[in-house]
C-alpha cells in the first residue's frame, strides 16, 4: 500500500479536510503518479456546494448523479510516475504525465471510437473516482497519460479541462468568414484559454466579454481583438454595434441566463451559440428566432482524448499563448476555493503538493 495526503470533500457545502489515505500497488495497466499540479476548476465549486442550478426545475445534486463523499475532488491533474503495472508498455518511470480525466464506460460506442466525452456513463476521475487534489493519484489505463515531458506541469494542466472544452467547442463553432465576428463571454480561466486557443486554431475578430475591467485588460493581453464590459446600460446594441452587425459565433465559457440573453439577441442570422459554461439558471428565448434567425444553439461538454493530444502538441509548438496561472500550495485550497468563488482569479488557480505533505 501506498500512503498519501488528500484534501477531501466529507460534507456538501464545506471546506475541503485534510487525510491520510492509503492507494494500491498499480495492477494490470494501471500507473501510480506522484501529484505535482492540480487546477481548480469553477466546476469544483460547483461539486463542493453540491448541486448544479437548474433554474425553475430546482437542483441536480451530485448525489443524485451517483458521486459519493467522502470524495477526493480535483479533475486536472498532473504529475511524475512512480508505480506501474505489470502490463504497462508505454508509460516510464519518472515520466512528466497530464492525466485525461474524462474516463467513459469503456465499451460503448462512443468510447470505441475516443469519444470518451459523448459517452452516457462517465467515470470522471474527480467525481467517481479519486482525483488530484492530493500526493498521489492512481490512474486505471495508461492511456490515459500524455506525456508532457519537458513542459511546465503547472502551465499545463488547466488544458486537461479548460483547454480541451474550449477546443471542443471552438471546433462545433466552425470557421467564420472575414468581416465575421466571434464573441467569448467570460473571462476567467475558461475564456483566457478560449481566447488563446482561438488564436492559435485561426479565429480572427474575437469580442472579449465580461463584466470585471482588469479581466478585460488581461483578455486584452491573451489576443481579444477587442473586449466589451456589459454592464452598462443599452449593452445589447453596443454590442452588436462592436461587431459592425455580423456577430456569427458566440462561445459562452460562464453560462447564465444573463448571458444567454445577451447572445441570443446580439447575433446575426444564422448565427451560432455554443455553451460550456454551467453557472446555471433557466434558458429563455422567443421559439420563432431558431427558425427565423437560423439560429444554432448548442451545448459542449468537455471533449476527448484526441482533442487533448493535439491540444499539447500545439502547446509544444508554441502556437497557444499561455494563460496567468496563480501556483499556490496544495494546503491553501479552502482560501483558494473563496478567492475563485469572489472572481478575483485571473486565469488558473493551479495546487501543488509541498514535499511535507
Amino acid at each position: 500500500m501506498n500512503k498519501y495526503t488528500s484534501y477531501d470533500l466529507i460534507e456538501w457545502g464545506q471546506p475541503y479536510q485534510k487525510r491520510q489515505n492509503c492507494l494500491p500497488d498499480p495492477s494490470g495497466v494501471q500507473v501510480l503518479i506522484q501529484v505535482t499540479a492540480a487546477g481548480l476548476c469553477h466546476s469544483d465549486l460547483h461539486l463542493q456546494k453540491g448541486y448544479m442550478d437548474l433554474g425553475e426545475e430546482g437542483r441536480l445534486t451530485f448525489a443524485e448523479r451517483g458521486a459519493k463523499l467522502p470524495m477526493t475532488c480535483g479533475h486536472e491533474i498532473a504529475g511524475l510516475v512512480q508505480k506501474v503495472g505489470p502490463e504497462v508498455k508505454v508509460v516510464e518511470l519518472g515520466q512528466q504525465v497530464l492525466v485525461f480525466p474524462w474516463v467513459g464506460c469503456g465499451i460503448c460506442e462512443a468510447c470505441r471510437e475516443d469519444r470518451e466525452s459523448d459517452c452516457s456513463a462517465m467515470r470522471i476521475i474527480g467525481l467517481k473516482q479519486k482525483g488530484g487534489f492530493a500526493t498521489h493519484c492512481l490512474v486505471e489505463n495508461e492511456k490515459f497519460l500524455i506525456n508532457i515531458d519537458g513542459l511546465d506541469a503547472a502551465d499545463v494542466v488547466p488544458h486537461a479541462c479548460s483547454g480541451i472544452t474550449v477546443y471542443n467547442a471552438l471546433e462545433k463553432l466552425g470557421p467564420l468568414r472575414d468581416e465575421e465576428w466571434m464573441a467569448i463571454i467570460g473571462c476567467g480561466g475558461l475564456g483566457m484559454n478560449a481566447i488563446a486557443i482561438a488564436n492559435a486554431m485561426g479565429f480572427n475578430n474575437i469580442i472579449a466579454v465580461d463584466i470585471d475591467d482588469v479581466k478585460l485588460r488581461q483578455a486584452c493581453e491573451m489576443g481579444a481583438t477587442k473586449v466589451f464590459n456589459s454592464n452598462q446600460d443599452d449593452a445589447l446594441t453596443k454590442f452588436q454595434q462592436m461587431a459592425d452587425g455580423h456577430l456569427t459565433g458566440v462561445l459562452d465559457t460562464f453560462g447564465a441566463e444573463s448571458t444567454s440573453w445577451l447572445a441570443t439577441r446580439a447575433l446575426t442570422k444564422t448565427g451560432r451559440y455554443i455553451v460550456v459554461g454551467q453557472a446555471g439558471g433557466n434558458f429563455k428565448m422567443p421559439q420563432v428566432w431558431l427558425p427565423q434567425k437560423a439560429m444554432t444553439v448548442r451545448g459542449s461538454h468537455v471533449g476527448n482524448s484526441p482533442q487533448l493530444r493535439a491540444l499539447i502538441d500545439m502547446v509544444r509548438a508554441n502556437k497557444i499563448k499561455q494563460m496567468p496561472i496563480d501556483r499556490r500550495p496544495l494546503s491553501q485550497i479552502n482560501e483558494a476555493v473563496q478567492d475563485l468563488q469572489k472572481g478575483s482569479v485571473t486565469g488558473r488557480v493551479v495546487l501543488q503538493p509541498c514535499e511535507k505533505e
